[in-house]
């Protein structure tokens, strides 16, 4: 098999590098890829940019590929998989109208409701004078979210007023462009995070293990929201019995809401969680593609062949599947950040230690770096994620923390209290 992944992070490196320890794939070509993905055995680089899709689809033509994966949201908002889709292409990721279910937060919360999908209660609003009104109104702490696409900064949760009130202002006025042209105002929820990433054809939805991401920038939750700095899985909260209720009252009616809609989606769907102190689960948001940074724990812990598992969801026979096998181990994940991320990330810095890193026995998945002159250096926000395996939760801990000690750029920043 020749395989395609498109994309340039973290989650498209664990995706290929996954991908290329199947002895039935010959070929991965990354598009862009990055630094870590330019030196994997494999897997070749492809300069062609991410909104090219005509050209990233006679590429995939030509070169006879069997399979393209997407890996983010932005191409699959733009209706990538519909034009693969047309010319006869298997590709893994939902439909333009699918991916609306992370493309339009009032979209999905609309799709929820119709469908009695727990979430948090919630309003649309269009305008600031309305969103504001509503705001005087409402119990704090309380959430404001732009209803379109913001590379994970599009959400504010606010304690005061007076927070509340700018972050509505900011978005009608143009933080986020178009993407703040809509606003979703909702209930805080109270309880513990979990992420499940599960793959569908449409039919049938099959759960991977539960996993759970550190969104801010700050230890102890703090600061700024992120697109993730760092993860865990599995997440020790989960019980088989959680997992029915997710399985029975979420991922099940959310594929027949999108079903009742004449959305068959095949892919990845992603649901971020909040469990009460009951033990049951809300919705905080979906994504319609693979989380990044819970793929870089998920992969390493992942005992079927991935090839096969995309392959079921493209062709539509997910039932068919034997059960989905893992390794009886824990993973941690520590994303290493540029310097002035997330608002204004520095890049261009040079990067050392890898090497060390992963003689510990750790994998280090690229996200933010690129090759110049046969030296790596960053060239993004997020610019590495360190995974470790171990036996349990704090063995991996230890071993993650231990790999990050051996990297250095200027001005590099982590999280130490990822778990």
């Amino acid at each position: 098999m020749r395989i395609l992944v498109i994309g340039a992070g973290g989650r498209e490196h664990a995706l290929a590098w996954k991908l290329a320890q199947s002895s039935e794939v010959t070929q991965i070509y990354c598009i862009p890829g990055n630094g870590g993905t330019a030196n994997m055995p494999k897997c070749l680089n492809v300069s062609l940019t991410l909104n090219d899709f005509e050209g990233m689809l006679r590429f995939a033509q030509v070169q006879g590929v069997s399979l393209t994966v997407i890996g983010p949201e932005l191409p699959l908002a733009q209706g990538i998989v519909d034009l693969f889709q047309g010319a006869g292409m298997a590709v893994f990721g939902p439909t333009q109208q699918g991916a609306r279910i992370e493309s339009s937060k009032a979209w999905a919360k609309e799709l929820m409701q119709s469908a009695g999908i727990p979430t948090a209660k919630f309003a649309i609003f269009r305008d600031p004078a309305t969103a504001t009104a509503y705001l005087h109104r409402c119990s704090l702490p309380i959430v404001i979210k732009a209803d379109g696409l913001a590379g994970g900064k599009g959400v504010t949760v606010a304690e005061t007023l007076e927070v509340a009130i700018a972050a509505v202002e900011s978005l009608f006025g143009g933080q986020l462009g178009t993407a703040g042209e809509t606003v979703v105002i909702e209930d805080f929820l109270i309880g513990e995070e979990l992420s499940v990433l599960a793959v569908t054809d449409g039919k049938t939805i099959r759960p991977l293990l539960p996993a759970r991401d550190r969104k801010r920038i700050g230890e102890g939750d703090t600061g700024a929201n992120t697109g993730g700095m760092g993860a865990f899985a599995p997440s020790p909260i989960v019980t088989p019995a959680l997992m029915a209720k997710i399985q029975s009252q979420i991922l099940e009616p959310t594929l027949d809401a999108l079903s009742t809609q004449g959305i068959t989606y095949k892919g990845c769907l992603y649901a971020g969680l909040m469990i009460d102190p009951q033990g049951n689960p809300s919705v905080v948001e979906f994504n319609c593609r693979f989380g990044d940074p819970e793929t870089q724990a998920l992969m390493p812990l992942l005992a079927t062949p991935l090839e096969q598992i995309l392959l079921a969801s493209t062709e539509g026979r997910l039932e068919q599947l034997p059960p989905i096998q893992w390794h009886d181990q824990a993973a941690v994940c520590v994303v290493i950040a540029a310097p002035g991320y997330p608002d204004r990330p520095e890049t261009g810095q040079m990067i050392s230690g890898i090497g060390k890193a992963e003689s510990t026995g750790a994998t280090v998945f690229h996200s933010g770096t690129r090759l110049k002159n046969n030296q790596l250096i960053t060239s993004g926000g997020r610019v590495l994620s360190v995974t470790a395996v171990g036996q349990n939760l704090p063995e991996a801990k230890a071993k993650a923390y231990q790999a990050v000690s051996h990297i250095y750029f200027d001005g590099m920043q982590y999280r130490r209290d990822i778990v």
